[in-house]
């Protein structure tokens, strides 16, 4: 037997949202792009949406600080992180970390995106739409290059926080 809803159940609201969303897992994506400087942020929001031809997309907000280059970018990278890419995830996330740093394992990939290295798998992809979201923007862009996993496992976002698969 399944729980049926309470009915007395809380509006539509963003912490409504964000309550709900911490119980459904996602994995982990740094999304990348070239400007004057690289940019990049951790996203959840990675989603396959057609295979032909092969399109996926994501979220980013309209205040992110990357935002404006993603914005007028025409290849975009998107990178699986491997469940030990703990601090990669939460560089990306942070506001104002240095991303590209020393610390960073990167190189310029095809159409001049920035490549992450060590990753699960990772995509090239040209931004063919992006659509207004309420405080987002939803960017789809279609694979035009890649390379995929050799093995590892990838991190996941689950309850706030970066962790890795079960069996």
């Amino acid at each position: 037997m399944t729980a049926s809803p309470d009915l007395g159940t809380r509006t539509g609201t963003p912490a409504l949202l964000r309550s709900v969303f911490r119980h459904h897992a996602a994995g982990v994506a740094v999304i990348t792009a070239a400007g004057e400087r690289p940019v990049g942020f951790t996203a959840t929001s990675l989603s396959s949406v057609a295979a032909e031809p092969p399109l996926v997309s994501f979220g980013v907000g309209a205040s992110a600080s990357s935002w404006p280059v993603i914005a007028e970018a025409e290849h975009v990278g998107i990178h699986i992180l491997a469940e030990h890419q703990h601090e990669l995830a939460a560089t990306f996330a942070r506001s104002g970390a240095d991303r590209f740093g020393p610390s960073t394992d990167w190189s310029t990939g095809p159409e001049g995106v920035p490549l992450l290295g060590g990753v699960v798998a990772w995509l090239v992809c040209r931004v063919v739409a992006r659509i207004p979201a309420g405080d987002h923007r939803i960017v789809i862009g279609q694979v035009v290059a890649g390379e995929p996993s050799e093995g590892g496992r990838p991190l996941v976002y689950h309850q706030g926080r970066f962790t890795a698969l079960r069996d």
